[in-house]
């Protein structure tokens, strides 16, 4: 009778844990799913998880200085609304320094568009026996010029029009998601801290958060302090360059270069299109954003690595795939998110482990720097 339960044992001595591993995989091909639909609900549900995706970024952000007026002696609600005030006023008074001069000059947008049609019309006469070329190769293999047809749209201020209204009760909700985040981050932490049912987990939980809000807000402060520096110097450029409100372009330079490799390509293409819509030559035209891309340059490559330095690394094709998942499902206030999310999920990974998905296809487990290692 005990040979035969020996040979048993023998024959199945892991069975416990495939039966693991099986229901392992099915967590995994589940989460895939989830990931897979996860693009189409964060966008048929944006007016609600747009809101709440930006009032923890907010939170985050805000919290460290709730907490240094909370050591002041302030009560916690008083000292998370005082936080919450001050930076809505501070993004306040920048965004109307902004605005107002941006309305203005892209105003005269229209006019500048079709400067910049002559301009490249007088280029493009310069090299007429390329078009001349052009057109008898679209002879020869007998393609016509097709009528187009223009359907006309909602122009920018019906747009605005029904926009506001939405974005409105967004923010309003967006406001008061943080001021609850930020005033119950308090009592979160000690109820982590004092759980004795979980123990060590809710001491490592409450460590993590406080991580994740230490790395998210000394990075966007640290990248806000470069920014700033960014604008202030592409102020000083534009004035010297002659260029109509100069503190609007470098508050533009400065809140796009929050958006790695996209804002700085978009703000040299809008300097190129005003600048040659207002230069004399192409030449003048040219030089703004030829010295922009010279400031982002050395901006890029040697003072920002230099500052945050190896801890703040992140993959570069990351850092776009996640500006477009974001912008595809949430627009331009998704791609802003995106840095931000980002980082918070690098944090996160950097306490439970990087999963090994190709490793768990091959046997190895899911998160090996959690297994515990071999006596």
């Amino acid at each position: 009778m005990d040979d035969r339960q020996h040979s048993a044992e023998d024959l199945h001595p892991d069975r416990g844990a495939q039966q693991v591993r099986m229901l392992s995989a099915i967590v995994l091909l589940l989460s895939i799913g989830v990931l897979l639909a996860l693009p189409f609900v964060l966008s048929i549900g944006a007016v609600v998880f747009m809101p709440l995706t930006a009032a923890l970024i907010l939170s985050i952000l805000i919290s460290p200085l709730a907490d240094q007026l909370a050591k002041l002696g302030m009560p916690n609600s008083l000292a998370s609304f005082l936080a919450l005030t001050l930076a809505l006023m501070i993004f306040g008074v920048l965004l109307s320094a902004i605005m107002q001069p941006l309305i203005d000059t892209f105003s005269q947008l229209p006019s500048m568009t079709q400067k910049v049609a002559q301009r490249i019309s007088q280029l493009r006469g310069n090299l007429g026996w390329l078009n001349d070329i052009n057109t008898s190769l679209d002879r020869l293999a007998g393609h016509n010029k097709a009528r187009e047809v223009v359907l006309a749209g909602p122009n920018v201020v019906e747009q605005f029009v029904f926009a506001t209204p939405a974005v409105v009760i967004e923010l309003i909700v967006t406001v008061l998601m943080s001021f609850f985040m930020i005033e119950s981050r308090v009592r979160m932490r000690e109820r982590l801290l004092q759980d004795r049912v979980h123990g060590f987990a809710g001491l490592k939980a409450a460590r993590v958060l406080r991580e994740v809000q230490d790395l998210v807000a000394s990075y966007m402060a640290t990248v806000g302090l470069i920014n700033l520096g960014v604008g202030a110097i592409v102020t000083l450029g534009a004035s010297l360059l002659g260029m109509e409100a100069p503190l609007m372009w470098g508050g533009l330079a400065a809140m796009l270069n929050f958006l790695p490799y996209v804002g700085p390509l978009g703000m040299a293409v809008l300097l190129g299109l005003f600048g040659l819509g207002t230069a004399q030559n192409v030449f003048e035209g040219l030089l703004p954003p030829a010295l922009y891309l010279g400031l982002h340059a050395v901006e890029a490559n040697l003072v920002t690595p230099a500052v945050l330095g190896r801890r703040f690394t992140l993959n570069p094709v990351l850092i776009l795939a996640a500006i477009s998942f974001f912008y595809w499902i949430w627009g331009v206030v998704g791609a802003l998110l995106a840095m931000p999310m980002l980082l918070v999920l690098t944090a996160l990974f950097h306490h439970v482990g990087r999963p090994n998905l190709i490793g768990f296809v091959f046997g190895e487990p899911l998160f090996p720097e959690s297994e515990p290692e071999a006596a």
